[in-house]
């Protein structure tokens, strides 16, 4: 198998006249890009860096992001790629466990963390650190075995943990996409999600086909709206909630979105009922996928032109990876009943970077597993059914919290929703939702939506206490914090 770094030279010299990155500042040519990365490399390792070493990023979405992905892959380095959403006290924690030697990203982002790392500022000081370096590719070898990233979790079940992502990793996931999305010649990728995080995955897939990558700083619904066409975007990543504000748009008009062939739709699971939505306005653009840093975004695939008729299902398994349901013991579970997700293949990451404890925790008898819940169908089809660790136990009974949540979504004015358990003297833990409806709805009582449940649901997994709320706590990357609720109600798990 390839290396991005040998991918990305044959690319660039085969496709040097093509656009390569545009962003606010303008466009660069795949001989533009070979000229800075190689600069770039090369400045880098004139830095004392060697092969192995950790270089952290931290900046929004700009062009530097794909010049800083290539050179690093060129030169056996190891990126760190840090949100810049983070708490301060994250992103030192990150930078401090990574062992990062060198943090490259904007000034006012710069500032927050401390000064115990020599700094590159994107702004003011990149051009000079790179300028006047040698244009010609590093002597350094790498092989697919090697690392390319330590991608972070997000940090919800404690302190994030590094995965050890290599070469062969990071190539796995975007020939996955490539075949998901229906990537070829001709396509130009978007980028409006972090590129620190499942936009970057995308972002590999251009290396395969010289694509030209339109790069978005912000996201604001009607304007990104209008830039999808402007730029005549055909394949992008999306997480739910940004297909969501999309669709809501006031005065939403689907056929600005018609060089679109295909949205990646990842992140987080998405309600049927805002699916079925999505599909009745933008048709089959649709290619979902499920993954986690740990085994990024392709774990299974849904063709597009399956979606519509299972909606409830993320896809089939991909192509580089297997999977197995399991139970509590590590059993296999028969056919169609629910088991932990566990995987295995050369999608799957090497462990997490300087916790070995974490990493024995995870993988058992080489089968990395996942943490989610789902049932697998004798087509290979997976519904996932929910995180174990989010499952409410009410009166010895199992109640999925996801479950609850695709009924609340049916309520017409229903815009998100989160369902959590809540301490119970007498039942060990009761059902609590949290709802945002969407702008503009008609007043919904709490009643109304227990009514709904329960005309839906068996009663014990009807919700004993439902609030209407402006909005639900998120983390950076747009995922909904049931543990922050949970917490809220001083729940012990």
């Amino acid at each position: 198998m390839e290396t991005l770094g040998t991918l990305a030279k044959k690319t660039m010299l085969q496709h040097a006249d093509r656009p390569a990155v545009k962003d606010s500042r303008g466009t660069i040519t795949y001989n533009e890009l070979q000229t800075k990365v190689c600069q770039l490399a090369n400045a880098l390792l004139n830095e004392g860096l060697q092969k192995g070493d950790r270089v952290a990023i931290l900046m929004s979405n700009r062009r530097e992001h794909v010049e800083l992905d290539v050179a690093i892959a060129l030169t056996g380095l190891i990126k760190v790629p840090i949100n810049y959403r983070l708490h301060p006290k994250e992103m030192a924690y990150i930078l401090e466990n990574s062992g990062a030697s060198l943090l490259i990203g904007e000034m006012n982002l710069l500032d927050c963390v401390g000064d115990t790392i020599k700094k590159i500022d994107v702004d003011a000081e990149y051009e000079k650190f790179i300028s006047g370096q040698d244009k010609t590719f590093p002597d350094v070898e790498v092989n697919e075995d090697d690392l390319f990233a330590l991608m972070y979790t997000s940090g919800t079940t404690g302190r994030p943990k590094g995965a050890m992502l290599s070469h062969r990793n990071m190539i796995s996931c975007a020939l996955s996409l490539n075949m998901a999305c229906d990537i070829t010649y001709g396509d130009t990728l978007g980028h409006v999600a972090p590129l620190t995080h499942g936009s970057n995955f995308l972002s590999q897939c251009a290396l395969f086909f010289g694509l030209k990558q339109v790069i978005f700083n912000k996201f604001d619904p009607k304007e990104f709206i209008d830039d999808l066409e402007k730029e005549k975007i055909s394949i992008i990543f999306l997480v739910p909630t940004l297909v969501n504000l999309m669709i809501h748009e006031e005065n939403f008009d689907p056929n600005k979105l018609h060089h679109i062939k295909s949205i990646n739709m990842a992140g987080s699971p998405i309600a049927v009922e805002k699916l079925n939505k999505a599909l009745s306005l933008l048709g089959s653009k649709f290619a979902e996928t499920y993954g986690l840093v740990e085994a990024p975004m392709a774990i299974t695939m849904m063709p597009k032109n399956e979606l519509g008729s299972k909606p409830d299902s993320c896809g089939a398994i991909g192509p580089f990876v297997e999977v197995r349901m399991v139970d509590g013991d590590g059993n296999e579970v028969p056919t169609g009943e629910i088991g932990e997700v566990t995987c295995k293949g050369s999608l799957v990451m090497n462990g997490y970077w300087n916790n070995e404890k974490a990493t024995n925790e995870s993988f058992k008898d080489g089968w990395f597993y996942t943490g989610d819940l789902g049932r697998l169908d004798e087509k290979g089809y997976l519904r996932l059914v929910d995180r174990a660790k989010d499952v409410i136990i009410s009166g010895g009974l199992n109640v999925y919290p996801r479950e609850v949540e695709e009924v609340l979504n049916q309520h017409p004015d229903v815009k998100e929703t989160c369902v959590f358990g809540i301490q119970d003297e007498k039942w060990g833990e009761s059902i609590c939702a949290q709802v945002v409806l969407r702008e503009g709805a008609i007043p919904v009582n709490e009643q109304e939506l227990i009514q709904l449940c329960q005309e839906n649901l068996a009663s014990f997994k009807k919700p004993r206490k439902i609030e209407i709320v402006k909005e639900l706590p998120k983390n950076s990357y747009g995922k909904i914090l049931r543990k922050t609720l949970r917490d809220k109600y001083q729940i012990q798990r």
